[in-house]
């Protein structure tokens, strides 16, 4: 699961369970009162919004809404998924219970617009 704003900073996490109480232990300690949720069509979030009186915008991708009142949609969450993929393909796979580490090293890497060889990162801590 992740979590964007539009500055950049972020929360993924490896869910146990995808259910709105998991979404409350995880998001409620680093949003703020009065954050707008906008995300995709899956019920789950319209439950976790409405128990945490937030204000809910759902985009609807299989019905072609990508953009809700011209201002909300989840291009930000979709385009750091794709940039999370593609430096992961670099490992030829990670066993789950490692994901939290590279979801972690990657945030990192991301936050901070560094681009690191998986060589080079050894490298560093070795030396």
């Amino acid at each position: 699961m992740v979590a964007r704003d539009r500055a950049g900073a972020t929360v993924n996490h490896v869910l146990p369970e995808f259910s709105k109480d998991t979404l409350a232990n995880v998001l409620q300690p680093v949003l703020a009162e009065d954050t707008l949720l906008c995300s995709d069509g899956l019920s789950v979030y319209k439950a976790f919004a409405a128990d945490a009186g937030m204000v809910h915008k759902m985009v609807n991708l299989s019905a072609g809404i990508r953009v809700v009142e011209k201002v909300f949609h989840i291009q930000n969450v979709n385009a750091y998924h794709s940039r999370f993929k593609t430096w992961l393909r670099r490992f030829n796979g990670v066993a789950t219970k490692y994901l939290p580490n590279y979801l972690g090293w990657y945030r990192w890497l991301d936050k901070n617009a560094v681009t690191i060889h998986p060589t080079e990162a050894f490298l560093c801590l070795g030396g």
